[in-house]
């Protein structure tokens, strides 16, 4: 039987995704000895043991005591009650023998459940540690340490098994989905990080993560479980240490916070937005939100109809870092897709276009939005050869007016047009309009989805909400 279906057991037995971090910091020791880290630590056990999924002791502050550190160690983990995981924190990462050595030290002299490892070294520096289905490992993936993007946000190159270009920790959670032959495979991926929680479980959605942050370091409960959480509700261990340990009654603070978890958890399971190709990437409607991007109020349309929100996605050009994050939102969508190359339409798609080109790697092209009077005289700029097949890339679809009339230039210059996709579908009737004439549009929100999410989570006063969803019924 797999790790991970032993911790599932116990996860559904408790219900708890609380894992209880077992950090004996010197500054919360009596005494800074072994034997007070090890009290600390069996106190901790003692008060919680009936409402954690797993325990996460970190052996750096053991090994700090030297050989009774580890015997302390030792102690704490033969502690922890027959049935519940026990996860070591020790970030190990070696190759060959001296890998097989620290999974001996982890999983069979201190008799640790699972171990945190470091993939950088790769596969045969993680093989050693997967070898007994029983015992777990959680792949660092994506840290929340401030240089973790010194190499964890690395673009990479597509290989010969992705369509797209990608994050390096992207990379590493789509090898740990391959990895994962025994069931003992899981990610590490810092609750704080939600855009990258969200593209980590599109990447690995059946994988356990386990996801620090949460209590001390500021992480939003509810937006974590609903970046993280697969789709059955599980699939997700929050683990914390001082929110716990540093209270006045550990015990009450670990049933305040089992209780916190399964009431968002609920409502998340609860109020989930469907989306077709993948997961709802609600950290990038909150970044659009608070950019400015989508504003409520009354804005007079090109149409002259009055309408309570205006969402202007030019904005992204003084945005890198949001511009960057909008296109590798389209990337899930597109790389279901057969096409040649991107065909962006002027004016605010072609930034969004050119950074997802620079994601991807896949080739631009672009049709004019006014008639060429000069030179080559193009209709459609950039290279490509009649007969290629496309994807017309846009910023919203509204009436799909706009869209007809690129695929015309486009099919007029001997390109064959399918499929059009758009950050935002705003429900206007260009979905049923490109379908009569067939053509399928993708959308990677729907405004309903961004109506519904922005509603649970409290963003948007109650009645703008309602505005707007009277006036797409008009």
């Amino acid at each position: 039987m797999g790790f991970f279906t032993l911790l599932e057991d116990r996860v559904r037995q408790v219900d708890s995704l609380l894992c209880v971090g077992l950090d004996p910091h010197p500054g919360e020791l009596r005494a800074r000895q072994a034997g007070e880290a090890r009290d600390f630590c069996l106190r901790l056990i003692e008060a919680t043991s009936d409402l954690a999924a797993a325990y996460k002791p970190n052996s750096a502050f053991f090994e700090a005591f030297g050989s009774e550190g580890m015997a302390a160690l030792q102690q704490v983990i033969a502690a922890v009650p027959e049935g519940i995981p026990v996860i070591l924190d020790a970030k190990r990462g070696d190759i060959a023998s001296t890998a097989q050595a620290y999974a001996q030290a982890a999983f069979h002299t201190l008799d640790a459940d699972a171990l945190t490892v470091n993939p950088y070294l790769g596969y045969d520096a993680v093989a050693p540690f997967l070898e007994s289905p029983e015992k777990g490992v959680f792949l660092l993936c994506k840290t929340s340490n401030p240089g973790a993007a010194d190499l964890q946000d690395l673009h990479i190159v597509p290989d010969s098994g992705e369509r797209a270009a990608s994050m390096l920790y992207e990379h590493v959670a789509r090898l740990a989905q391959k990895w994962n032959q025994n069931d003992n495979l899981g990610l590490v991926v810092g609750a704080t990080q939600l855009e990258a929680l969200a593209r980590v479980r599109t990447a690995a959605p059946n994988l356990w993560i386990l996801a620090p942050g949460v209590g001390a370091q500021g992480g939003d409960l509810r937006l974590a479980l609903e970046a993280g959480l697969r789709s059955d509700g599980l699939g997700m261990l929050v683990p914390v240490s001082r929110a716990i340990s540093r209270a006045g009654d550990p015990r009450q603070a670990a049933q305040e916070l089992r209780a916190a978890i399964n009431r968002q958890r609920s409502v998340v399971s609860e109020h989930r937005v469907p989306e077709a190709g993948g997961r709802f990437p609600a950290a990038l409607a909150d970044s659009l939100l608070k950019a400015g991007c989508v504003k409520f109020g009354q804005f007079t349309l090109k149409s002259g109809l009055i309408s309570p929100i205006y969402i202007d996605l030019r904005r992204l050009v003084s945005d890198p870092a949001m511009l960057a994050q909008v296109a590798a939102a389209y990337l899930p969508l597109l790389q279901e897709l057969g096409f040649e190359r991107l065909a962006a339409l002027p004016y605010a798609a072609l930034p969004i276009a050119t950074a997802i080109s620079l994601q991807s790697g896949w080739p631009m092209i672009y049709p004019r939005k006014e008639s060429k009077g000069y030179g080559t005289r193009a209709e459609v700029e950039g290279v490509y050869e009649a007969g290629e097949q496309v994807v017309v890339i846009d910023d919203l679809a509204t009436t799909g007016g706009s869209k007809f009339e690129a695929i015309e230039k486009l099919t007029a210059a001997g390109l064959e047009v399918k499929d059009v996709v758009v950050l935002i579908d705003r429900q206007s009737g260009a979905g049923e309009a490109l379908s009569q004439a067939g053509f399928r549009l993708y959308a990677v929100f729907t405004l309903t989805q961004m109506l519904d999410h922005w509603e649970l989570s409290g963003q948007v006063p109650a009645e703008q909400i309602t505005a707007v969803r009277e006036f797409l019924r008009a």
